[in-house]
């Protein structure tokens, strides 16, 4: 079967695209590693319109749901390579092949790294990327989060209701976050915010036992935690598609035009691994980028 669109992703900008390709009548495929993307590990969203409040991991399980409804098929796995000639043939890590007459790329973005000793060593052993699915082994213990942005403030706000102890520790004056997040720090007597403050290592043996600061927090470059949380921004997920031509920006994000285009015909990119949106990376850009392309798919697909 050749499919008239795969998209690769199944993260907002993934999920609503199917959705509307299959409302427009075009045959999809879904293929990405986890339903929801990093939405899935959000603690919590505020900002859907019409959902108050809704747990990440919720969000993804409806949104997932929503796409099979249209009885399309969404493929755990991921592609390790991208071949383009008439059509265009996607090989997967799981052994399958799927043809497909457009791509859409939907591959958001990875965990920036703080690239500091002990991280690589640590990971698993304290050191996580995921405050909402690690959290819990911290109940009652001291830990660390690092970052300034709303996913910081967030992973500190959800700790903060687990841990004994939540350290959040950011290198500039004054956190990035909405206010809504600010408000709820101030709130929570367990978070302590250390400004200024970078890791230069984190310790231990065969767990973390501490981090060293460049600024000392109460006369010490030593902070006994059990754990760290980084949640430092991170970069886009392009590494499936450097061979394909795709013009990329001085960051790594994919040029697309109004429509989602890239400059390669018959692919299209939406989502956090775009230029698109002003860079303005939310669940809801992210979407309507994807319903943006499909309809430029369309358009494509009837030619």
């Amino acid at each position: 079967m050749i499919y008239d669109l795969a998209i690769i992703g199944s993260g907002p900008a993934g999920l609503l695209a199917s959705i509307y390709a299959s409302r427009y009548g075009i045959s999809n495929v879904v293929i990405g590693a986890v339903s929801g993307g990093q939405a899935s590990q959000t603690h919590e969203l505020g900002n859907w319109l019409g959902t108050q409040k809704i747990k990440g991991f919720e969000f993804a399980e409806n949104a997932a749901e929503h796409v099979k409804s249209y009885g399309t098929e969404m493929i755990t796995a991921l592609v390790d390579e991208i071949k383009k000639e008439e059509t265009f043939t996607l090989f997967l890590s799981d052994g399958k092949k799927i043809e497909a007459r457009a791509v859409l790329l939907a591959l958001g973005t990875k965990h920036r790294k703080l690239g500091v000793p002990g991280e690589k060593e640590f990971f698993g052993k304290g050191v996580s990327y995921c405050a909402t699915c690690d959290g819990f082994f911290y109940k009652n213990k001291t830990v660390a989060v690092v970052g300034g942005n709303d996913a910081a403030a967030g992973a500190a706000v959800f700790l903060g209701d687990i841990a004994e102890k939540v350290f959040l520790i950011y290198r500039g004056e004054k956190l990035r976050c909405e206010s809504f997040w600010r408000e709820a720090i101030e709130k929570n007597s367990r978070i302590k915010i250390l400004y200024n403050t970078n890791i230069k290592e984190i310790k231990g043996g065969q767990k973390i036992e501490s981090i060293v600061l460049d600024n000392p927090y109460e006369k010490s470059e030593n902070l006994s935690v059990n754990g760290v949380f980084l949640e430092i921004g991170s970069d886009p997920n392009t590494e499936l598609i450097k061979n394909l031509g795709i013009d990329l920006d001085g960051e790594g994000f994919v040029k697309i035009d109004q429509s989602g285009r890239t400059n390669v015909k018959g692919i299209w990119a939406a989502g956090d691994i775009t230029t698109g949106s002003d860079k303005f990376k939310q669940i809801v850009t992210a979407a309507a980028e994807g319903a943006i392309a499909v309809r430029s798919i369309q358009q494509f697909l009837r030619k």
